[in-house]
């Protein structure tokens, strides 16, 4: 049984950073906004790792996300502040962390709430991602507070709104195939 378990996180982690990459590589995870910045959902897939198998495949989803930013940055470059994304701290760090906090809030409500246990994890998924890019930016010397300030009011909300229904959407339609059938659609397959 610890077999088929270990082997589903790393199928499930493994389709889901590859949605990552895709999204990375591709105009549909970070659509561009004003001033330079971009709405991301990008960070989505990381959410949903974490609250369907837990903070171990969360997080290997956001190290992958993160390397994906990592080398879009040094290989093809959007802009000036993209040079700061060579650096892991900026890159990679924060994301792996997004799995992690998504999961622990997602455990915190499940209980009582399974739905706006998945809604609270995309929310805050989201806004750590967007804390500590821009707090890591800032740190970094990239832009200064007052920008990230305006860049997370302009962003945050509308990236945690998005984030918040996909993770819902994807969570109830996977909780819901497992719940018919007594076990997940991928656990059947050998």
């Amino acid at each position: 049984m610890a077999g088929k378990a270990s082997t589903r996180k790393i199928v499930v982690a493994g389709a889901l950073g590859a949605v990552s990459i895709a999204l990375m590589l591709t105009p549909l995870g970070m659509i561009p906004w004003f001033a330079g910045a971009s709405l991301t959902i990008v960070h989505v897939p990381v959410i949903i790792g974490a609250v369907l198998e837990g903070p171990v495949v969360g997080m290997g989803v956001g190290a992958i996300f993160g390397v994906s930013a990592l080398v879009r940055a040094a290989v093809a470059p959007q802009g000036p502040i993209d040079a700061f994304f060579v650096n892991p701290a900026v890159s990679v760090l924060p994301r792996i962390l997004i799995g992690l906090v998504a999961w622990a809030v997602y455990r915190a409500f499940r209980g009582r709430l399974p739905s706006l246990a998945a809604v609270v994890a995309g929310i805050a998924g989201s806004l750590t991602n967007s804390f500590l890019v821009l707090g890591c930016l800032v740190a970094f010397g990239a832009i200064p507070p007052a920008s990230a300030i305006a860049v997370f009011i302009a962003n945050a909300p509308l990236e945690a709104t998005v984030a918040a229904v996909l993770t819902l959407g994807v969570v109830a339609a996977w909780k819901g195939i497992e719940s018919r059938s007594g076990k997940a659609k991928l656990s059947e397959e050998e």
